[in-house]
């Protein structure tokens, strides 16, 4: 496809995380300013959002600060969620509920062990048309020989087992990584789809082996597993679509120093980068951009807006699109709160969000 011109209506990301307090005054007006229409919000705050008046008032914080995007909202699944909690959420226009393997990501500490106890909650939201996003992974256990390049491939079970006992339910895989994820959702039946991330799509292993900015869970996998992302978006297949997962951390979080954690005895401990890439402020050019890269950009639509919106049932508005024109343009080193601007880079408390592929050329701008 050669074209200088592509127009998409109404952008939407199926997995986003916008955080709260400064980091969220921060980050919600960056998903217009990425091309986006709509975010379906993640609940992974710190507590989660475990309930559906907590979901609403998130929903509602979030449209103070960027009032012309569409936000959408879920809930955590925990032990705080029951049949009527899920069947209040939906009278309140909540979307979803999410699924959080035990400790496999940010703020994952109270997550899912055992599904069979949480099939009440499934039923209940078969019936009030409520979606269940699985985080698709399961717990690293060296004994069973997990580990995170197996977690994705050794859940895939469980979603084959929620879908064999709740065939109406509609389940989303988040962020898939693999070839078995692929095949796995390809086989299921037409409520159960599937978001792919843009930066999967480009990254494999040695992207991220000692490279903390791409650094994220579910990590990338091999070059054939990208081929399987890559293919399954160049058909254009219904049930597979945007979900970007980006996942801002402060710069601090993702290289962190003896300084921001504490003392030079506990960093040496406890070292480690936070999981999360952040994509929202940059999202649709990248995608273009990236779609291009391997022979998918005439199915940037499908991708970006149509699949998604079909699946979840959210049609794009009337006169919605968002025209992208060829030019090339840098992405940002740093995206810095206002009110940390006059701070070091040195300084742990400066909230800055270093962006995926930060100081590289894109090959699409919003027009």
């Amino acid at each position: 496809m050669s074209t200088d011109r592509v127009s998409v209506p109404a952008p939407a990301d199926w997995h986003v995380h916008l955080r709260q307090g400064e980091m969220s005054e921060l980050i919600a007006p960056h998903v217009k300013q990425g091309g986006m229409s709509l975010a379906y919000v993640m609940p992974n705050l710190s507590p989660p959002v475990s309930n559906a008046e907590q979901a609403a008032s998130y929903i509602k914080s979030l449209e103070a600060l960027a009032p012309e995007t569409k936000f959408l909202g879920t809930m955590y699944l925990g032990p705080e969620l029951t049949p009527d909690e899920i069947r209040k959420a939906a009278s309140l226009g909540i979307r979803g509920v999410k699924s959080y393997p035990r400790g496999v990501t940010t703020n994952s500490d109270s997550g899912i062990e055992d599904y069979d106890v949480y099939y009440p909650v499934f039923e209940a939201m078969e019936e009030t048309g409520m979606v269940l996003n699985l985080h698709g992974e399961v717990p690293s256990d060296a004994s069973k020989g997990i580990c995170v390049l197996n977690a994705e491939a050794r859940f895939l079970s469980h979603l084959e087992k929620i879908h064999a006992r709740f065939p109406r339910l509609r389940i989303v895989l988040e962020h898939a990584t693999t070839r078995a994820a692929v095949e796995c959702v390809r086989r299921l039946g037409d409520t159960v789809g599937c978001t792919i991330t843009p930066h999967h799509l480009a990254l494999i292993v040695d992207d991220w082996a000692g490279r903390p900015i791409n650094f994220c869970k579910p990590v990338a996998k091999t070059p054939d597993d990208r081929d399987a992302l890559q293919e399954v978006i160049r058909e254009g297949h219904p049930r597979f679509f945007l979900g970007s997962d980006s996942a801002p951390h402060p710069l601090a979080s993702k290289y962190p120093s003896p300084a921001s954690v504490g003392s030079t005895h506990d960093f040496v401990a406890s070292c480690g980068c936070a999981a999360g890439i952040y994509t929202s402020a940059i999202l649709l050019p990248l995608c273009a951009t990236i779609l291009e890269s391997f022979g998918a950009l005439d199915k940037l639509e499908a991708y970006v807006s149509a699949n998604g919106r079909a699946f979840y049932g959210e049609p794009a508005p009337a006169g919605s699109e968002i025209t992208l024109r060829r030019a090339s343009s840098k992405i940002p080193d740093a995206f810095v709160h206002p009110k940390h601007e006059d701070k070091s880079d040195a300084d742990a408390t400066k909230l800055q969000v270093v962006p995926f592929w930060a100081g590289r050329e894109l090959t699409w701008e919003i027009a």
